[in-house]
């Protein structure tokens, strides 16, 4: 079993392993939350997992708030790092998103609104590490 799990990534093509993995841990209807400060990989993990799923666009949702994609199924990629007020989730329809049962969702920065988030989830944490490699811990909430 792969939760709860912690890695020690010293480059990327570790990194790359790891999302390897993780894309066949999830299914349809999951939400994946990244947390970690700016520059630890969250974007860079989610890129490298949509890709075993045929989806080759994915960029930042920092400034959209939300991407949507398509390819062997249906994926959410949201960002929470630009929003000021909890209200500003509601505005943007975060419910459709999280009730979606067709699709994985991808949230970074969920720890900033932890409230609006479900039980269920998967949450992985990013730590920079001071010789550069990064600590990312895998953990499953049911």
């Amino acid at each position: 079993m792969f939760f709860p799990s912690r890695h020690i990534a010293n480059n990327e093509d570790q990194t790359t392993g790891l999302a390897k993995i993780f894309s066949n841990e999830i299914n349809i209807g999951d939400l994946v939350v990244l947390n970690g400060n700016l520059g630890t990989g969250k974007t860079f993990f989610v890129k490298k997992v949509l890709k075993y799923f045929e989806v080759d666009d994915v960029s930042s949702p920092t400034f959209a708030i939300v991407n949507e994609y398509f390819g062997k199924g249906k994926f959410y990629h949201l960002d929470f790092y630009r929003i000021k007020k909890i209200i500003e989730l509601y505005d943007i329809g975060i419910e459709e998103y999280l009730n979606d049962t067709e699709s994985i969702s991808f949230i970074e920065w969920g720890n900033l609104f932890a409230d609006v988030l479900p039980k269920k989830r998967i949450e992985i944490n990013f730590k920079l590490n001071s010789d550069l490699t990064r600590t990312i811990e895998f953990k499953k909430y049911e």
